[in-house]
């Protein structure tokens, strides 16, 4: 029985525009008001006019968060100011993760009713394969976000970086919107892109826009290509 494996972010859940609205909440709105580099001295002998100097022990050019540009690929260290990579894991994985993986929305209003459909419709011939790069505290939060919106699918395979390879084993056609997956498919294997802004300069034969176009490109699929 073929498996297809269908991926949570970018086809399911929103992870960017939860991740941006985190970042303008946190990051953004939060240093807004912070204090100026100068201090004020005032002096006390019938002058009324405050003394301003430059306090020499802070940074007169002190970092600042920014969003630079629109999110057009998944290094979002081109897109958002972090002052390392430590700090936007520690932004991902550890300070946010349940807000960010947890509840992000779904990508589309009706992405889990479409899911779910995909399922009574396809299991008796496909096994149906929810996948996801997930890392530490994301997985419990992944889960949930599953929960939370009502997927019907029973199997759910995580993968990281270093077990990415693995995940060809288990899936023979996959849904992603993942730009490194679809550059990386082996060639036995087949893949559908999902659309989005940050993997329009990956080409692939397959794509949707929508996850309920999946059901008519299978149809291609399995006299084109199976």
């Amino acid at each position: 029985m073929k498996k297809i494996g269908i991926e949570i972010n970018g086809v399911l859940r929103n992870t960017i525009s939860k991740f941006t609205e985190l970042y303008e909440k946190h990051l953004l709105d939060s240093h807004q008001y912070e204090s100026t580099n100068k201090t004020y001295k005032i002096e006390f002998s019938g002058d009324t006019n405050d003394v301003t100097s430059v306090n020499e022990n802070v940074d007169v050019n002190p970092f600042k968060y920014e969003i630079i540009n629109e999110v057009t690929s998944l290094d979002l260290m081109s897109h958002f100011k972090f002052q390392d990579k430590e700090e936007l894991y520690s932004f991902m994985y550890e300070e946010y993760t349940m807000e960010l993986f947890g509840h992000s929305p779904s990508t589309e209003m009706t992405s889990f009713n479409t899911l779910n459909e995909l399922y009574y419709d396809l299991r008796d011939q496909y096994d149906l394969i929810i996948v996801s790069d997930e890392i530490g505290k994301s997985k419990p939060a992944s889960l949930f976000f599953l929960a939370k919106f009502g997927c019907l699918v029973e199997q759910v395979l995580f993968y990281s970086q270093s077990t990415k390879n693995r995940l060809w084993d288990d899936v023979d056609i996959i849904i992603t919107a993942n730009p490194t997956l679809i550059e990386e498919c082996p060639e036995d294997k087949i893949i559908v892109k999902y659309q989005t802004n940050y993997n329009n300069h990956v080409k692939c034969d397959l794509e949707i826009s929508t996850l309920s176009d999946f059901n008519l490109l299978l149809n291609k699929i399995n006299k084109e290509y199976v």
